[in-house]
């Protein structure tokens, strides 16, 4: 199964990498600072509508690409900046789970990932079960 989709939509910066901590009866308990509880947010409603009928199963290929409003630079030059890719993807990655494209992330066994200045702001991702002996 394939599914491929394009969200219109400026991109959150904000990501799973920061999460605070506090003290709770002597014990370290982490939390979501606003701004990433509104990034999860946004983008678990924007992948509701995309959810598969039945999540896929086995091996997955995950295709992402992060087009952030261009500004002054040139549609569709790379990002170089801050937010990191790996940072991006995994608060992504957890949305997808939570909305239903897999059992569980780790099935995710290919990824690629890219972030670009882009004229029409959005989030393009491409999700495939992978076949045994399919060669990829």
């Amino acid at each position: 199964m394939r599914i491929e989709f394009f969200m219109p939509m400026r991109p959150p910066t904000a990501t799973h990498q920061e999460k605070k901590w506090r003290v709770v009866k002597g014990k370290p308990v982490s939390y979501d600072p606003p701004e990433v509880v509104a990034a999860r947010s946004k983008l678990t409603d924007h992948l509701a509508g995309h959810k598969p009928a039945h999540p896929l199963e086995g091996a997955v290929r995950l295709v992402v690409k992060w087009c952030f409003p261009r500004g002054g630079h040139r549609d569709g030059e790379y990002r170089t900046t801050k937010p990191d890719t790996d940072n991006l993807q995994k608060l992504l990655k957890d949305c997808m789970t939570a909305v239903g494209f897999w059992k569980d992330d780790a099935q995710v066994a290919s990824e690629i990932c890219e972030k670009f200045w882009a004229e029409v702001p959005g989030i393009y991702i491409c999700t495939e079960e992978i076949r045994e002996g399919a060669g990829g």
